[in-house]
């Protein structure tokens, strides 16, 4: 194994977020007079953290987002997690053989403590994360696309940058790992590889990340 550490994204990479969480998205800015399709919230919003959110909209419209809005958004986004999420197909997998070959792993998100939480309790996947391993924006000043998120995640688990691989499904998360001075795998099953340019390789199926990682 050649790396020290990987940084696995969340959304999309870990669980299969993506589509519920912008199919709510794009309802509910449209629901607030900012007129959103799903195809548009993947576009525009996909990997980024909720400040994000906020300052699109208020650089497009002028107006700002009503200050409950984070609050209302995740708790229909957990409603709809405890109904509908499930494992990305393989991501147990890939964890099962990194903690049996004692191979460092954590997870750095865009998303919340508490959506990470929620969304790794409801597929299960929680038995290979222990508090040590997670890691959220929250934790930092900037989101992706800056490299801040990644970084403090290498330094909490005691890796240097150069040491570390990051797996993303999302174009601020392969800008923000490229920043950060990692590698970075870039997942296809959702974003179309042109997106994921820069990355330092592609793949489609997560049974196909053990390969790249060693």
């Amino acid at each position: 194994m050649r790396y020290g550490l990987v940084i696995f994204d969340n959304d999309g990479v870990l669980v299969d977020s993506e589509p519920i969480s912008n199919r709510l998205l794009a309802a509910y800015l449209t629901e607030l007079g900012y007129p959103t399709s799903y195809e548009e919230s993947i576009r525009d919003y996909m990997g980024s953290a909720m400040h994000r959110i906020h300052e699109i909209v208020l650089q497009r419209t002028g107006q700002r987002l009503p200050e409950s809005f984070d609050d209302v958004f995740h708790a229909r986004v957990f409603a709809a997690f405890e109904q509908e999420l499930v494992a990305v197909a393989g991501a147990s997998g890939v964890l099962e053989k990194l903690a049996a070959d004692a191979v460092p792993y954590c997870v750095a998100s865009s998303g919340s403590h508490e959506r990470i939480r929620v969304g790794h309790r409801t597929t299960g996947l929680d038995r290979w994360f222990d508090e040590g391993r997670i890691f959220s924006s929250q934790d930092v000043g900037r989101g992706k696309p800056a490299p801040d998120l990644f970084l403090y995640a290498a330094e909490r688990m005691g890796v240097s940058p150069e040491r570390c691989v990051v797996v993303e499904d999302s174009p601020l998360g392969v800008q923000a790992a490229i920043a950060a001075g990692m590698d970075v795998y870039g997942f296809t099953a959702m974003t179309p590889a042109e997106k994921l340019a820069g990355a330092s390789g592609l793949f489609s199926d997560m049974e196909e990340l053990a390969d790249l990682l060693v």
